[in-house]
């Protein structure tokens, strides 16, 4: 097929001329709250973004090549996912998708791709999944991963010595490269997107050997607002604004964007339209940013999110959520809970003993103020899937779901 002369052909023949404004597809936002709405992406939105996605690809792989292997096995209802795909067809890379999410351990292994689009969701089940396997291994081998994580840890804080420095050596070259090899031997680096990504999660890839470059962007800005770097990387932070995009914040540090990458707007929805912007067309994006004084952001939570309990402080409940998932081993799903309540409850799914959790939370609570402490949980096995109407279609919490589905445990947690 690759060498279809008659393909080449077409391939090469100059482009129709395209009116900018026309659309190239809708994709439908997954209506965390309210109904889902339509965004319509133009041919100005693919066109600016295309080459932007290429330069960025290019700059994480250290090479211009277009062959290297991608695999694929996010929905394509994602806009994030419809770039991906785009942009390995505009550079003429090839592409391989999943055909199977159950056995995806076997086609990572047959792709054996340079880079994978990743929700954070899944990286942390990868790494769940490598720590509880190395509980099974020789003393020895856990002795020198422990050892070894001591180290990396010092040498991010600046503070490794000789010995941290000889731990580290030992374990990237005896424990640390074997388990990168076994999540992709040929990966030069993963992407993540969709939702937050934990400090701690990102830390621990890179400590194996394999950086994660974080993208944050929503539909409506065809997919991307910023991107990390090479050699930029901030564990937390989502990287600076793409070239062309201009961003402010506003009320609440809501983050606004306006440029080439941000739609017109929803498909038949003239009002949402409306609202969905500030005055100079500036796009709400309705996250709430801290920037640094290099133009890097990093994502608060959702301004809507906000949790105001009956103490009155403002509480982003997202910053909680990732540490707890981060730091208890087992949790797989957290969701903050506390609106108008007088303390604050987390809902968690995982396979994990309560105990754990218990002695986990107490952890975390001491490193917080009083009113961003967990005072009582919920663990759950029922975990929160699109099927249960808990988790949307790319896998955002349904909060105000989640409140509802356990609402006579929220009950009991309040008595």
């Amino acid at each position: 097929f690759a060498e279809d002369t008659s393909v080449d052909a077409l391939v090469d023949a100059p482009a129709a001329p395209r009116d900018p404004d026309e659309p190239v597809t809708i994709i439908y936002t997954s209506g965390t709250s309210g109904e889902a709405k339509g965004v319509v992406l133009s041919v100005a939105n693919v066109d600016y973004m295309l080459p932007v996605l290429k330069d960025a690809v290019e700059a994480m792989m250290g090479a211009t090549e277009p062959d290297h292997r991608v695999f694929h096995y996010l929905p394509l209802c994602f806009a994030g996912s419809r770039m991906v795909l785009w942009m390995c067809l505009y550079r003429r890379n090839g592409i391989m998708l999943s055909t199977n999410l159950d056995e995806l351990k076997t086609e990572l292994a047959a792709a054996r791709p340079n880079y994978v689009l990743n929700v954070p969701a899944l990286l942390e089940r990868i790494k769940e999944g490598v720590e509880k396997a190395l509980r099974d291994r020789p003393r020895a081998i856990q002795v020198l991963w422990e050892r070894g994580k001591a180290a990396w840890q010092k040498k991010v804080r600046g503070e490794a010595g000789w010995f941290d420095k000889a731990s580290l050596a030992v374990a990237q070259r005896v424990v640390f490269s074997k388990i990168r090899t076994q999540i992709g031997a040929e990966l030069r680096c993963l992407i993540a997107g969709s939702a937050p990504l934990g400090e701690d999660t990102q830390r621990w890839f890179e400590m194996i050997g394999l950086p994660i470059y974080q993208v944050y962007g929503l539909t409506e800005t065809t997919a991307i607002v910023t991107m990390d770097k090479p050699d930029a990387i901030v564990a937390g932070w989502v990287g600076q604004a793409i070239t062309g995009c201009e961003t402010r914040l506003g009320d609440e540090d809501e983050l606004l964007v306006r440029g080439p990458n941000v739609f017109k707007g929803y498909w038949r929805r003239d009002e949402a339209t409306a609202e969905a912007f500030a005055d100079g067309g500036w796009f709400k994006t309705g996250d709430q940013v801290e920037q640094d004084k290099d133009g890097g952001f990093r994502i608060v939570g959702r301004v809507r999110n906000l949790l105001v309990p009956s103490s009155g402080h403002n509480v982003a409940p997202e910053p909680i959520e990732q540490k707890i998932i981060g730091t208890i081993v087992g949790v797989e799903q957290c969701v903050v809970i506390g609106h108008g309540r007088p303390y604050l409850t987390a809902i968690l799914t995982g396979d994990v003993d309560r105990e754990v959790v218990d002695r986990g939370i107490e952890k975390i609570n001491e490193e917080l103020p009083h009113y961003r402490r967990i005072r009582k949980f919920h663990l759950t096995n029922e975990r929160f899937t699109p099927e249960n109407g808990l988790l949307t279609a790319n896998t955002k919490l349904k909060r105000k779901a989640i409140e509802q589905h356990f609402g006579k445990v929220l009950g009991a947690m309040y008595q």
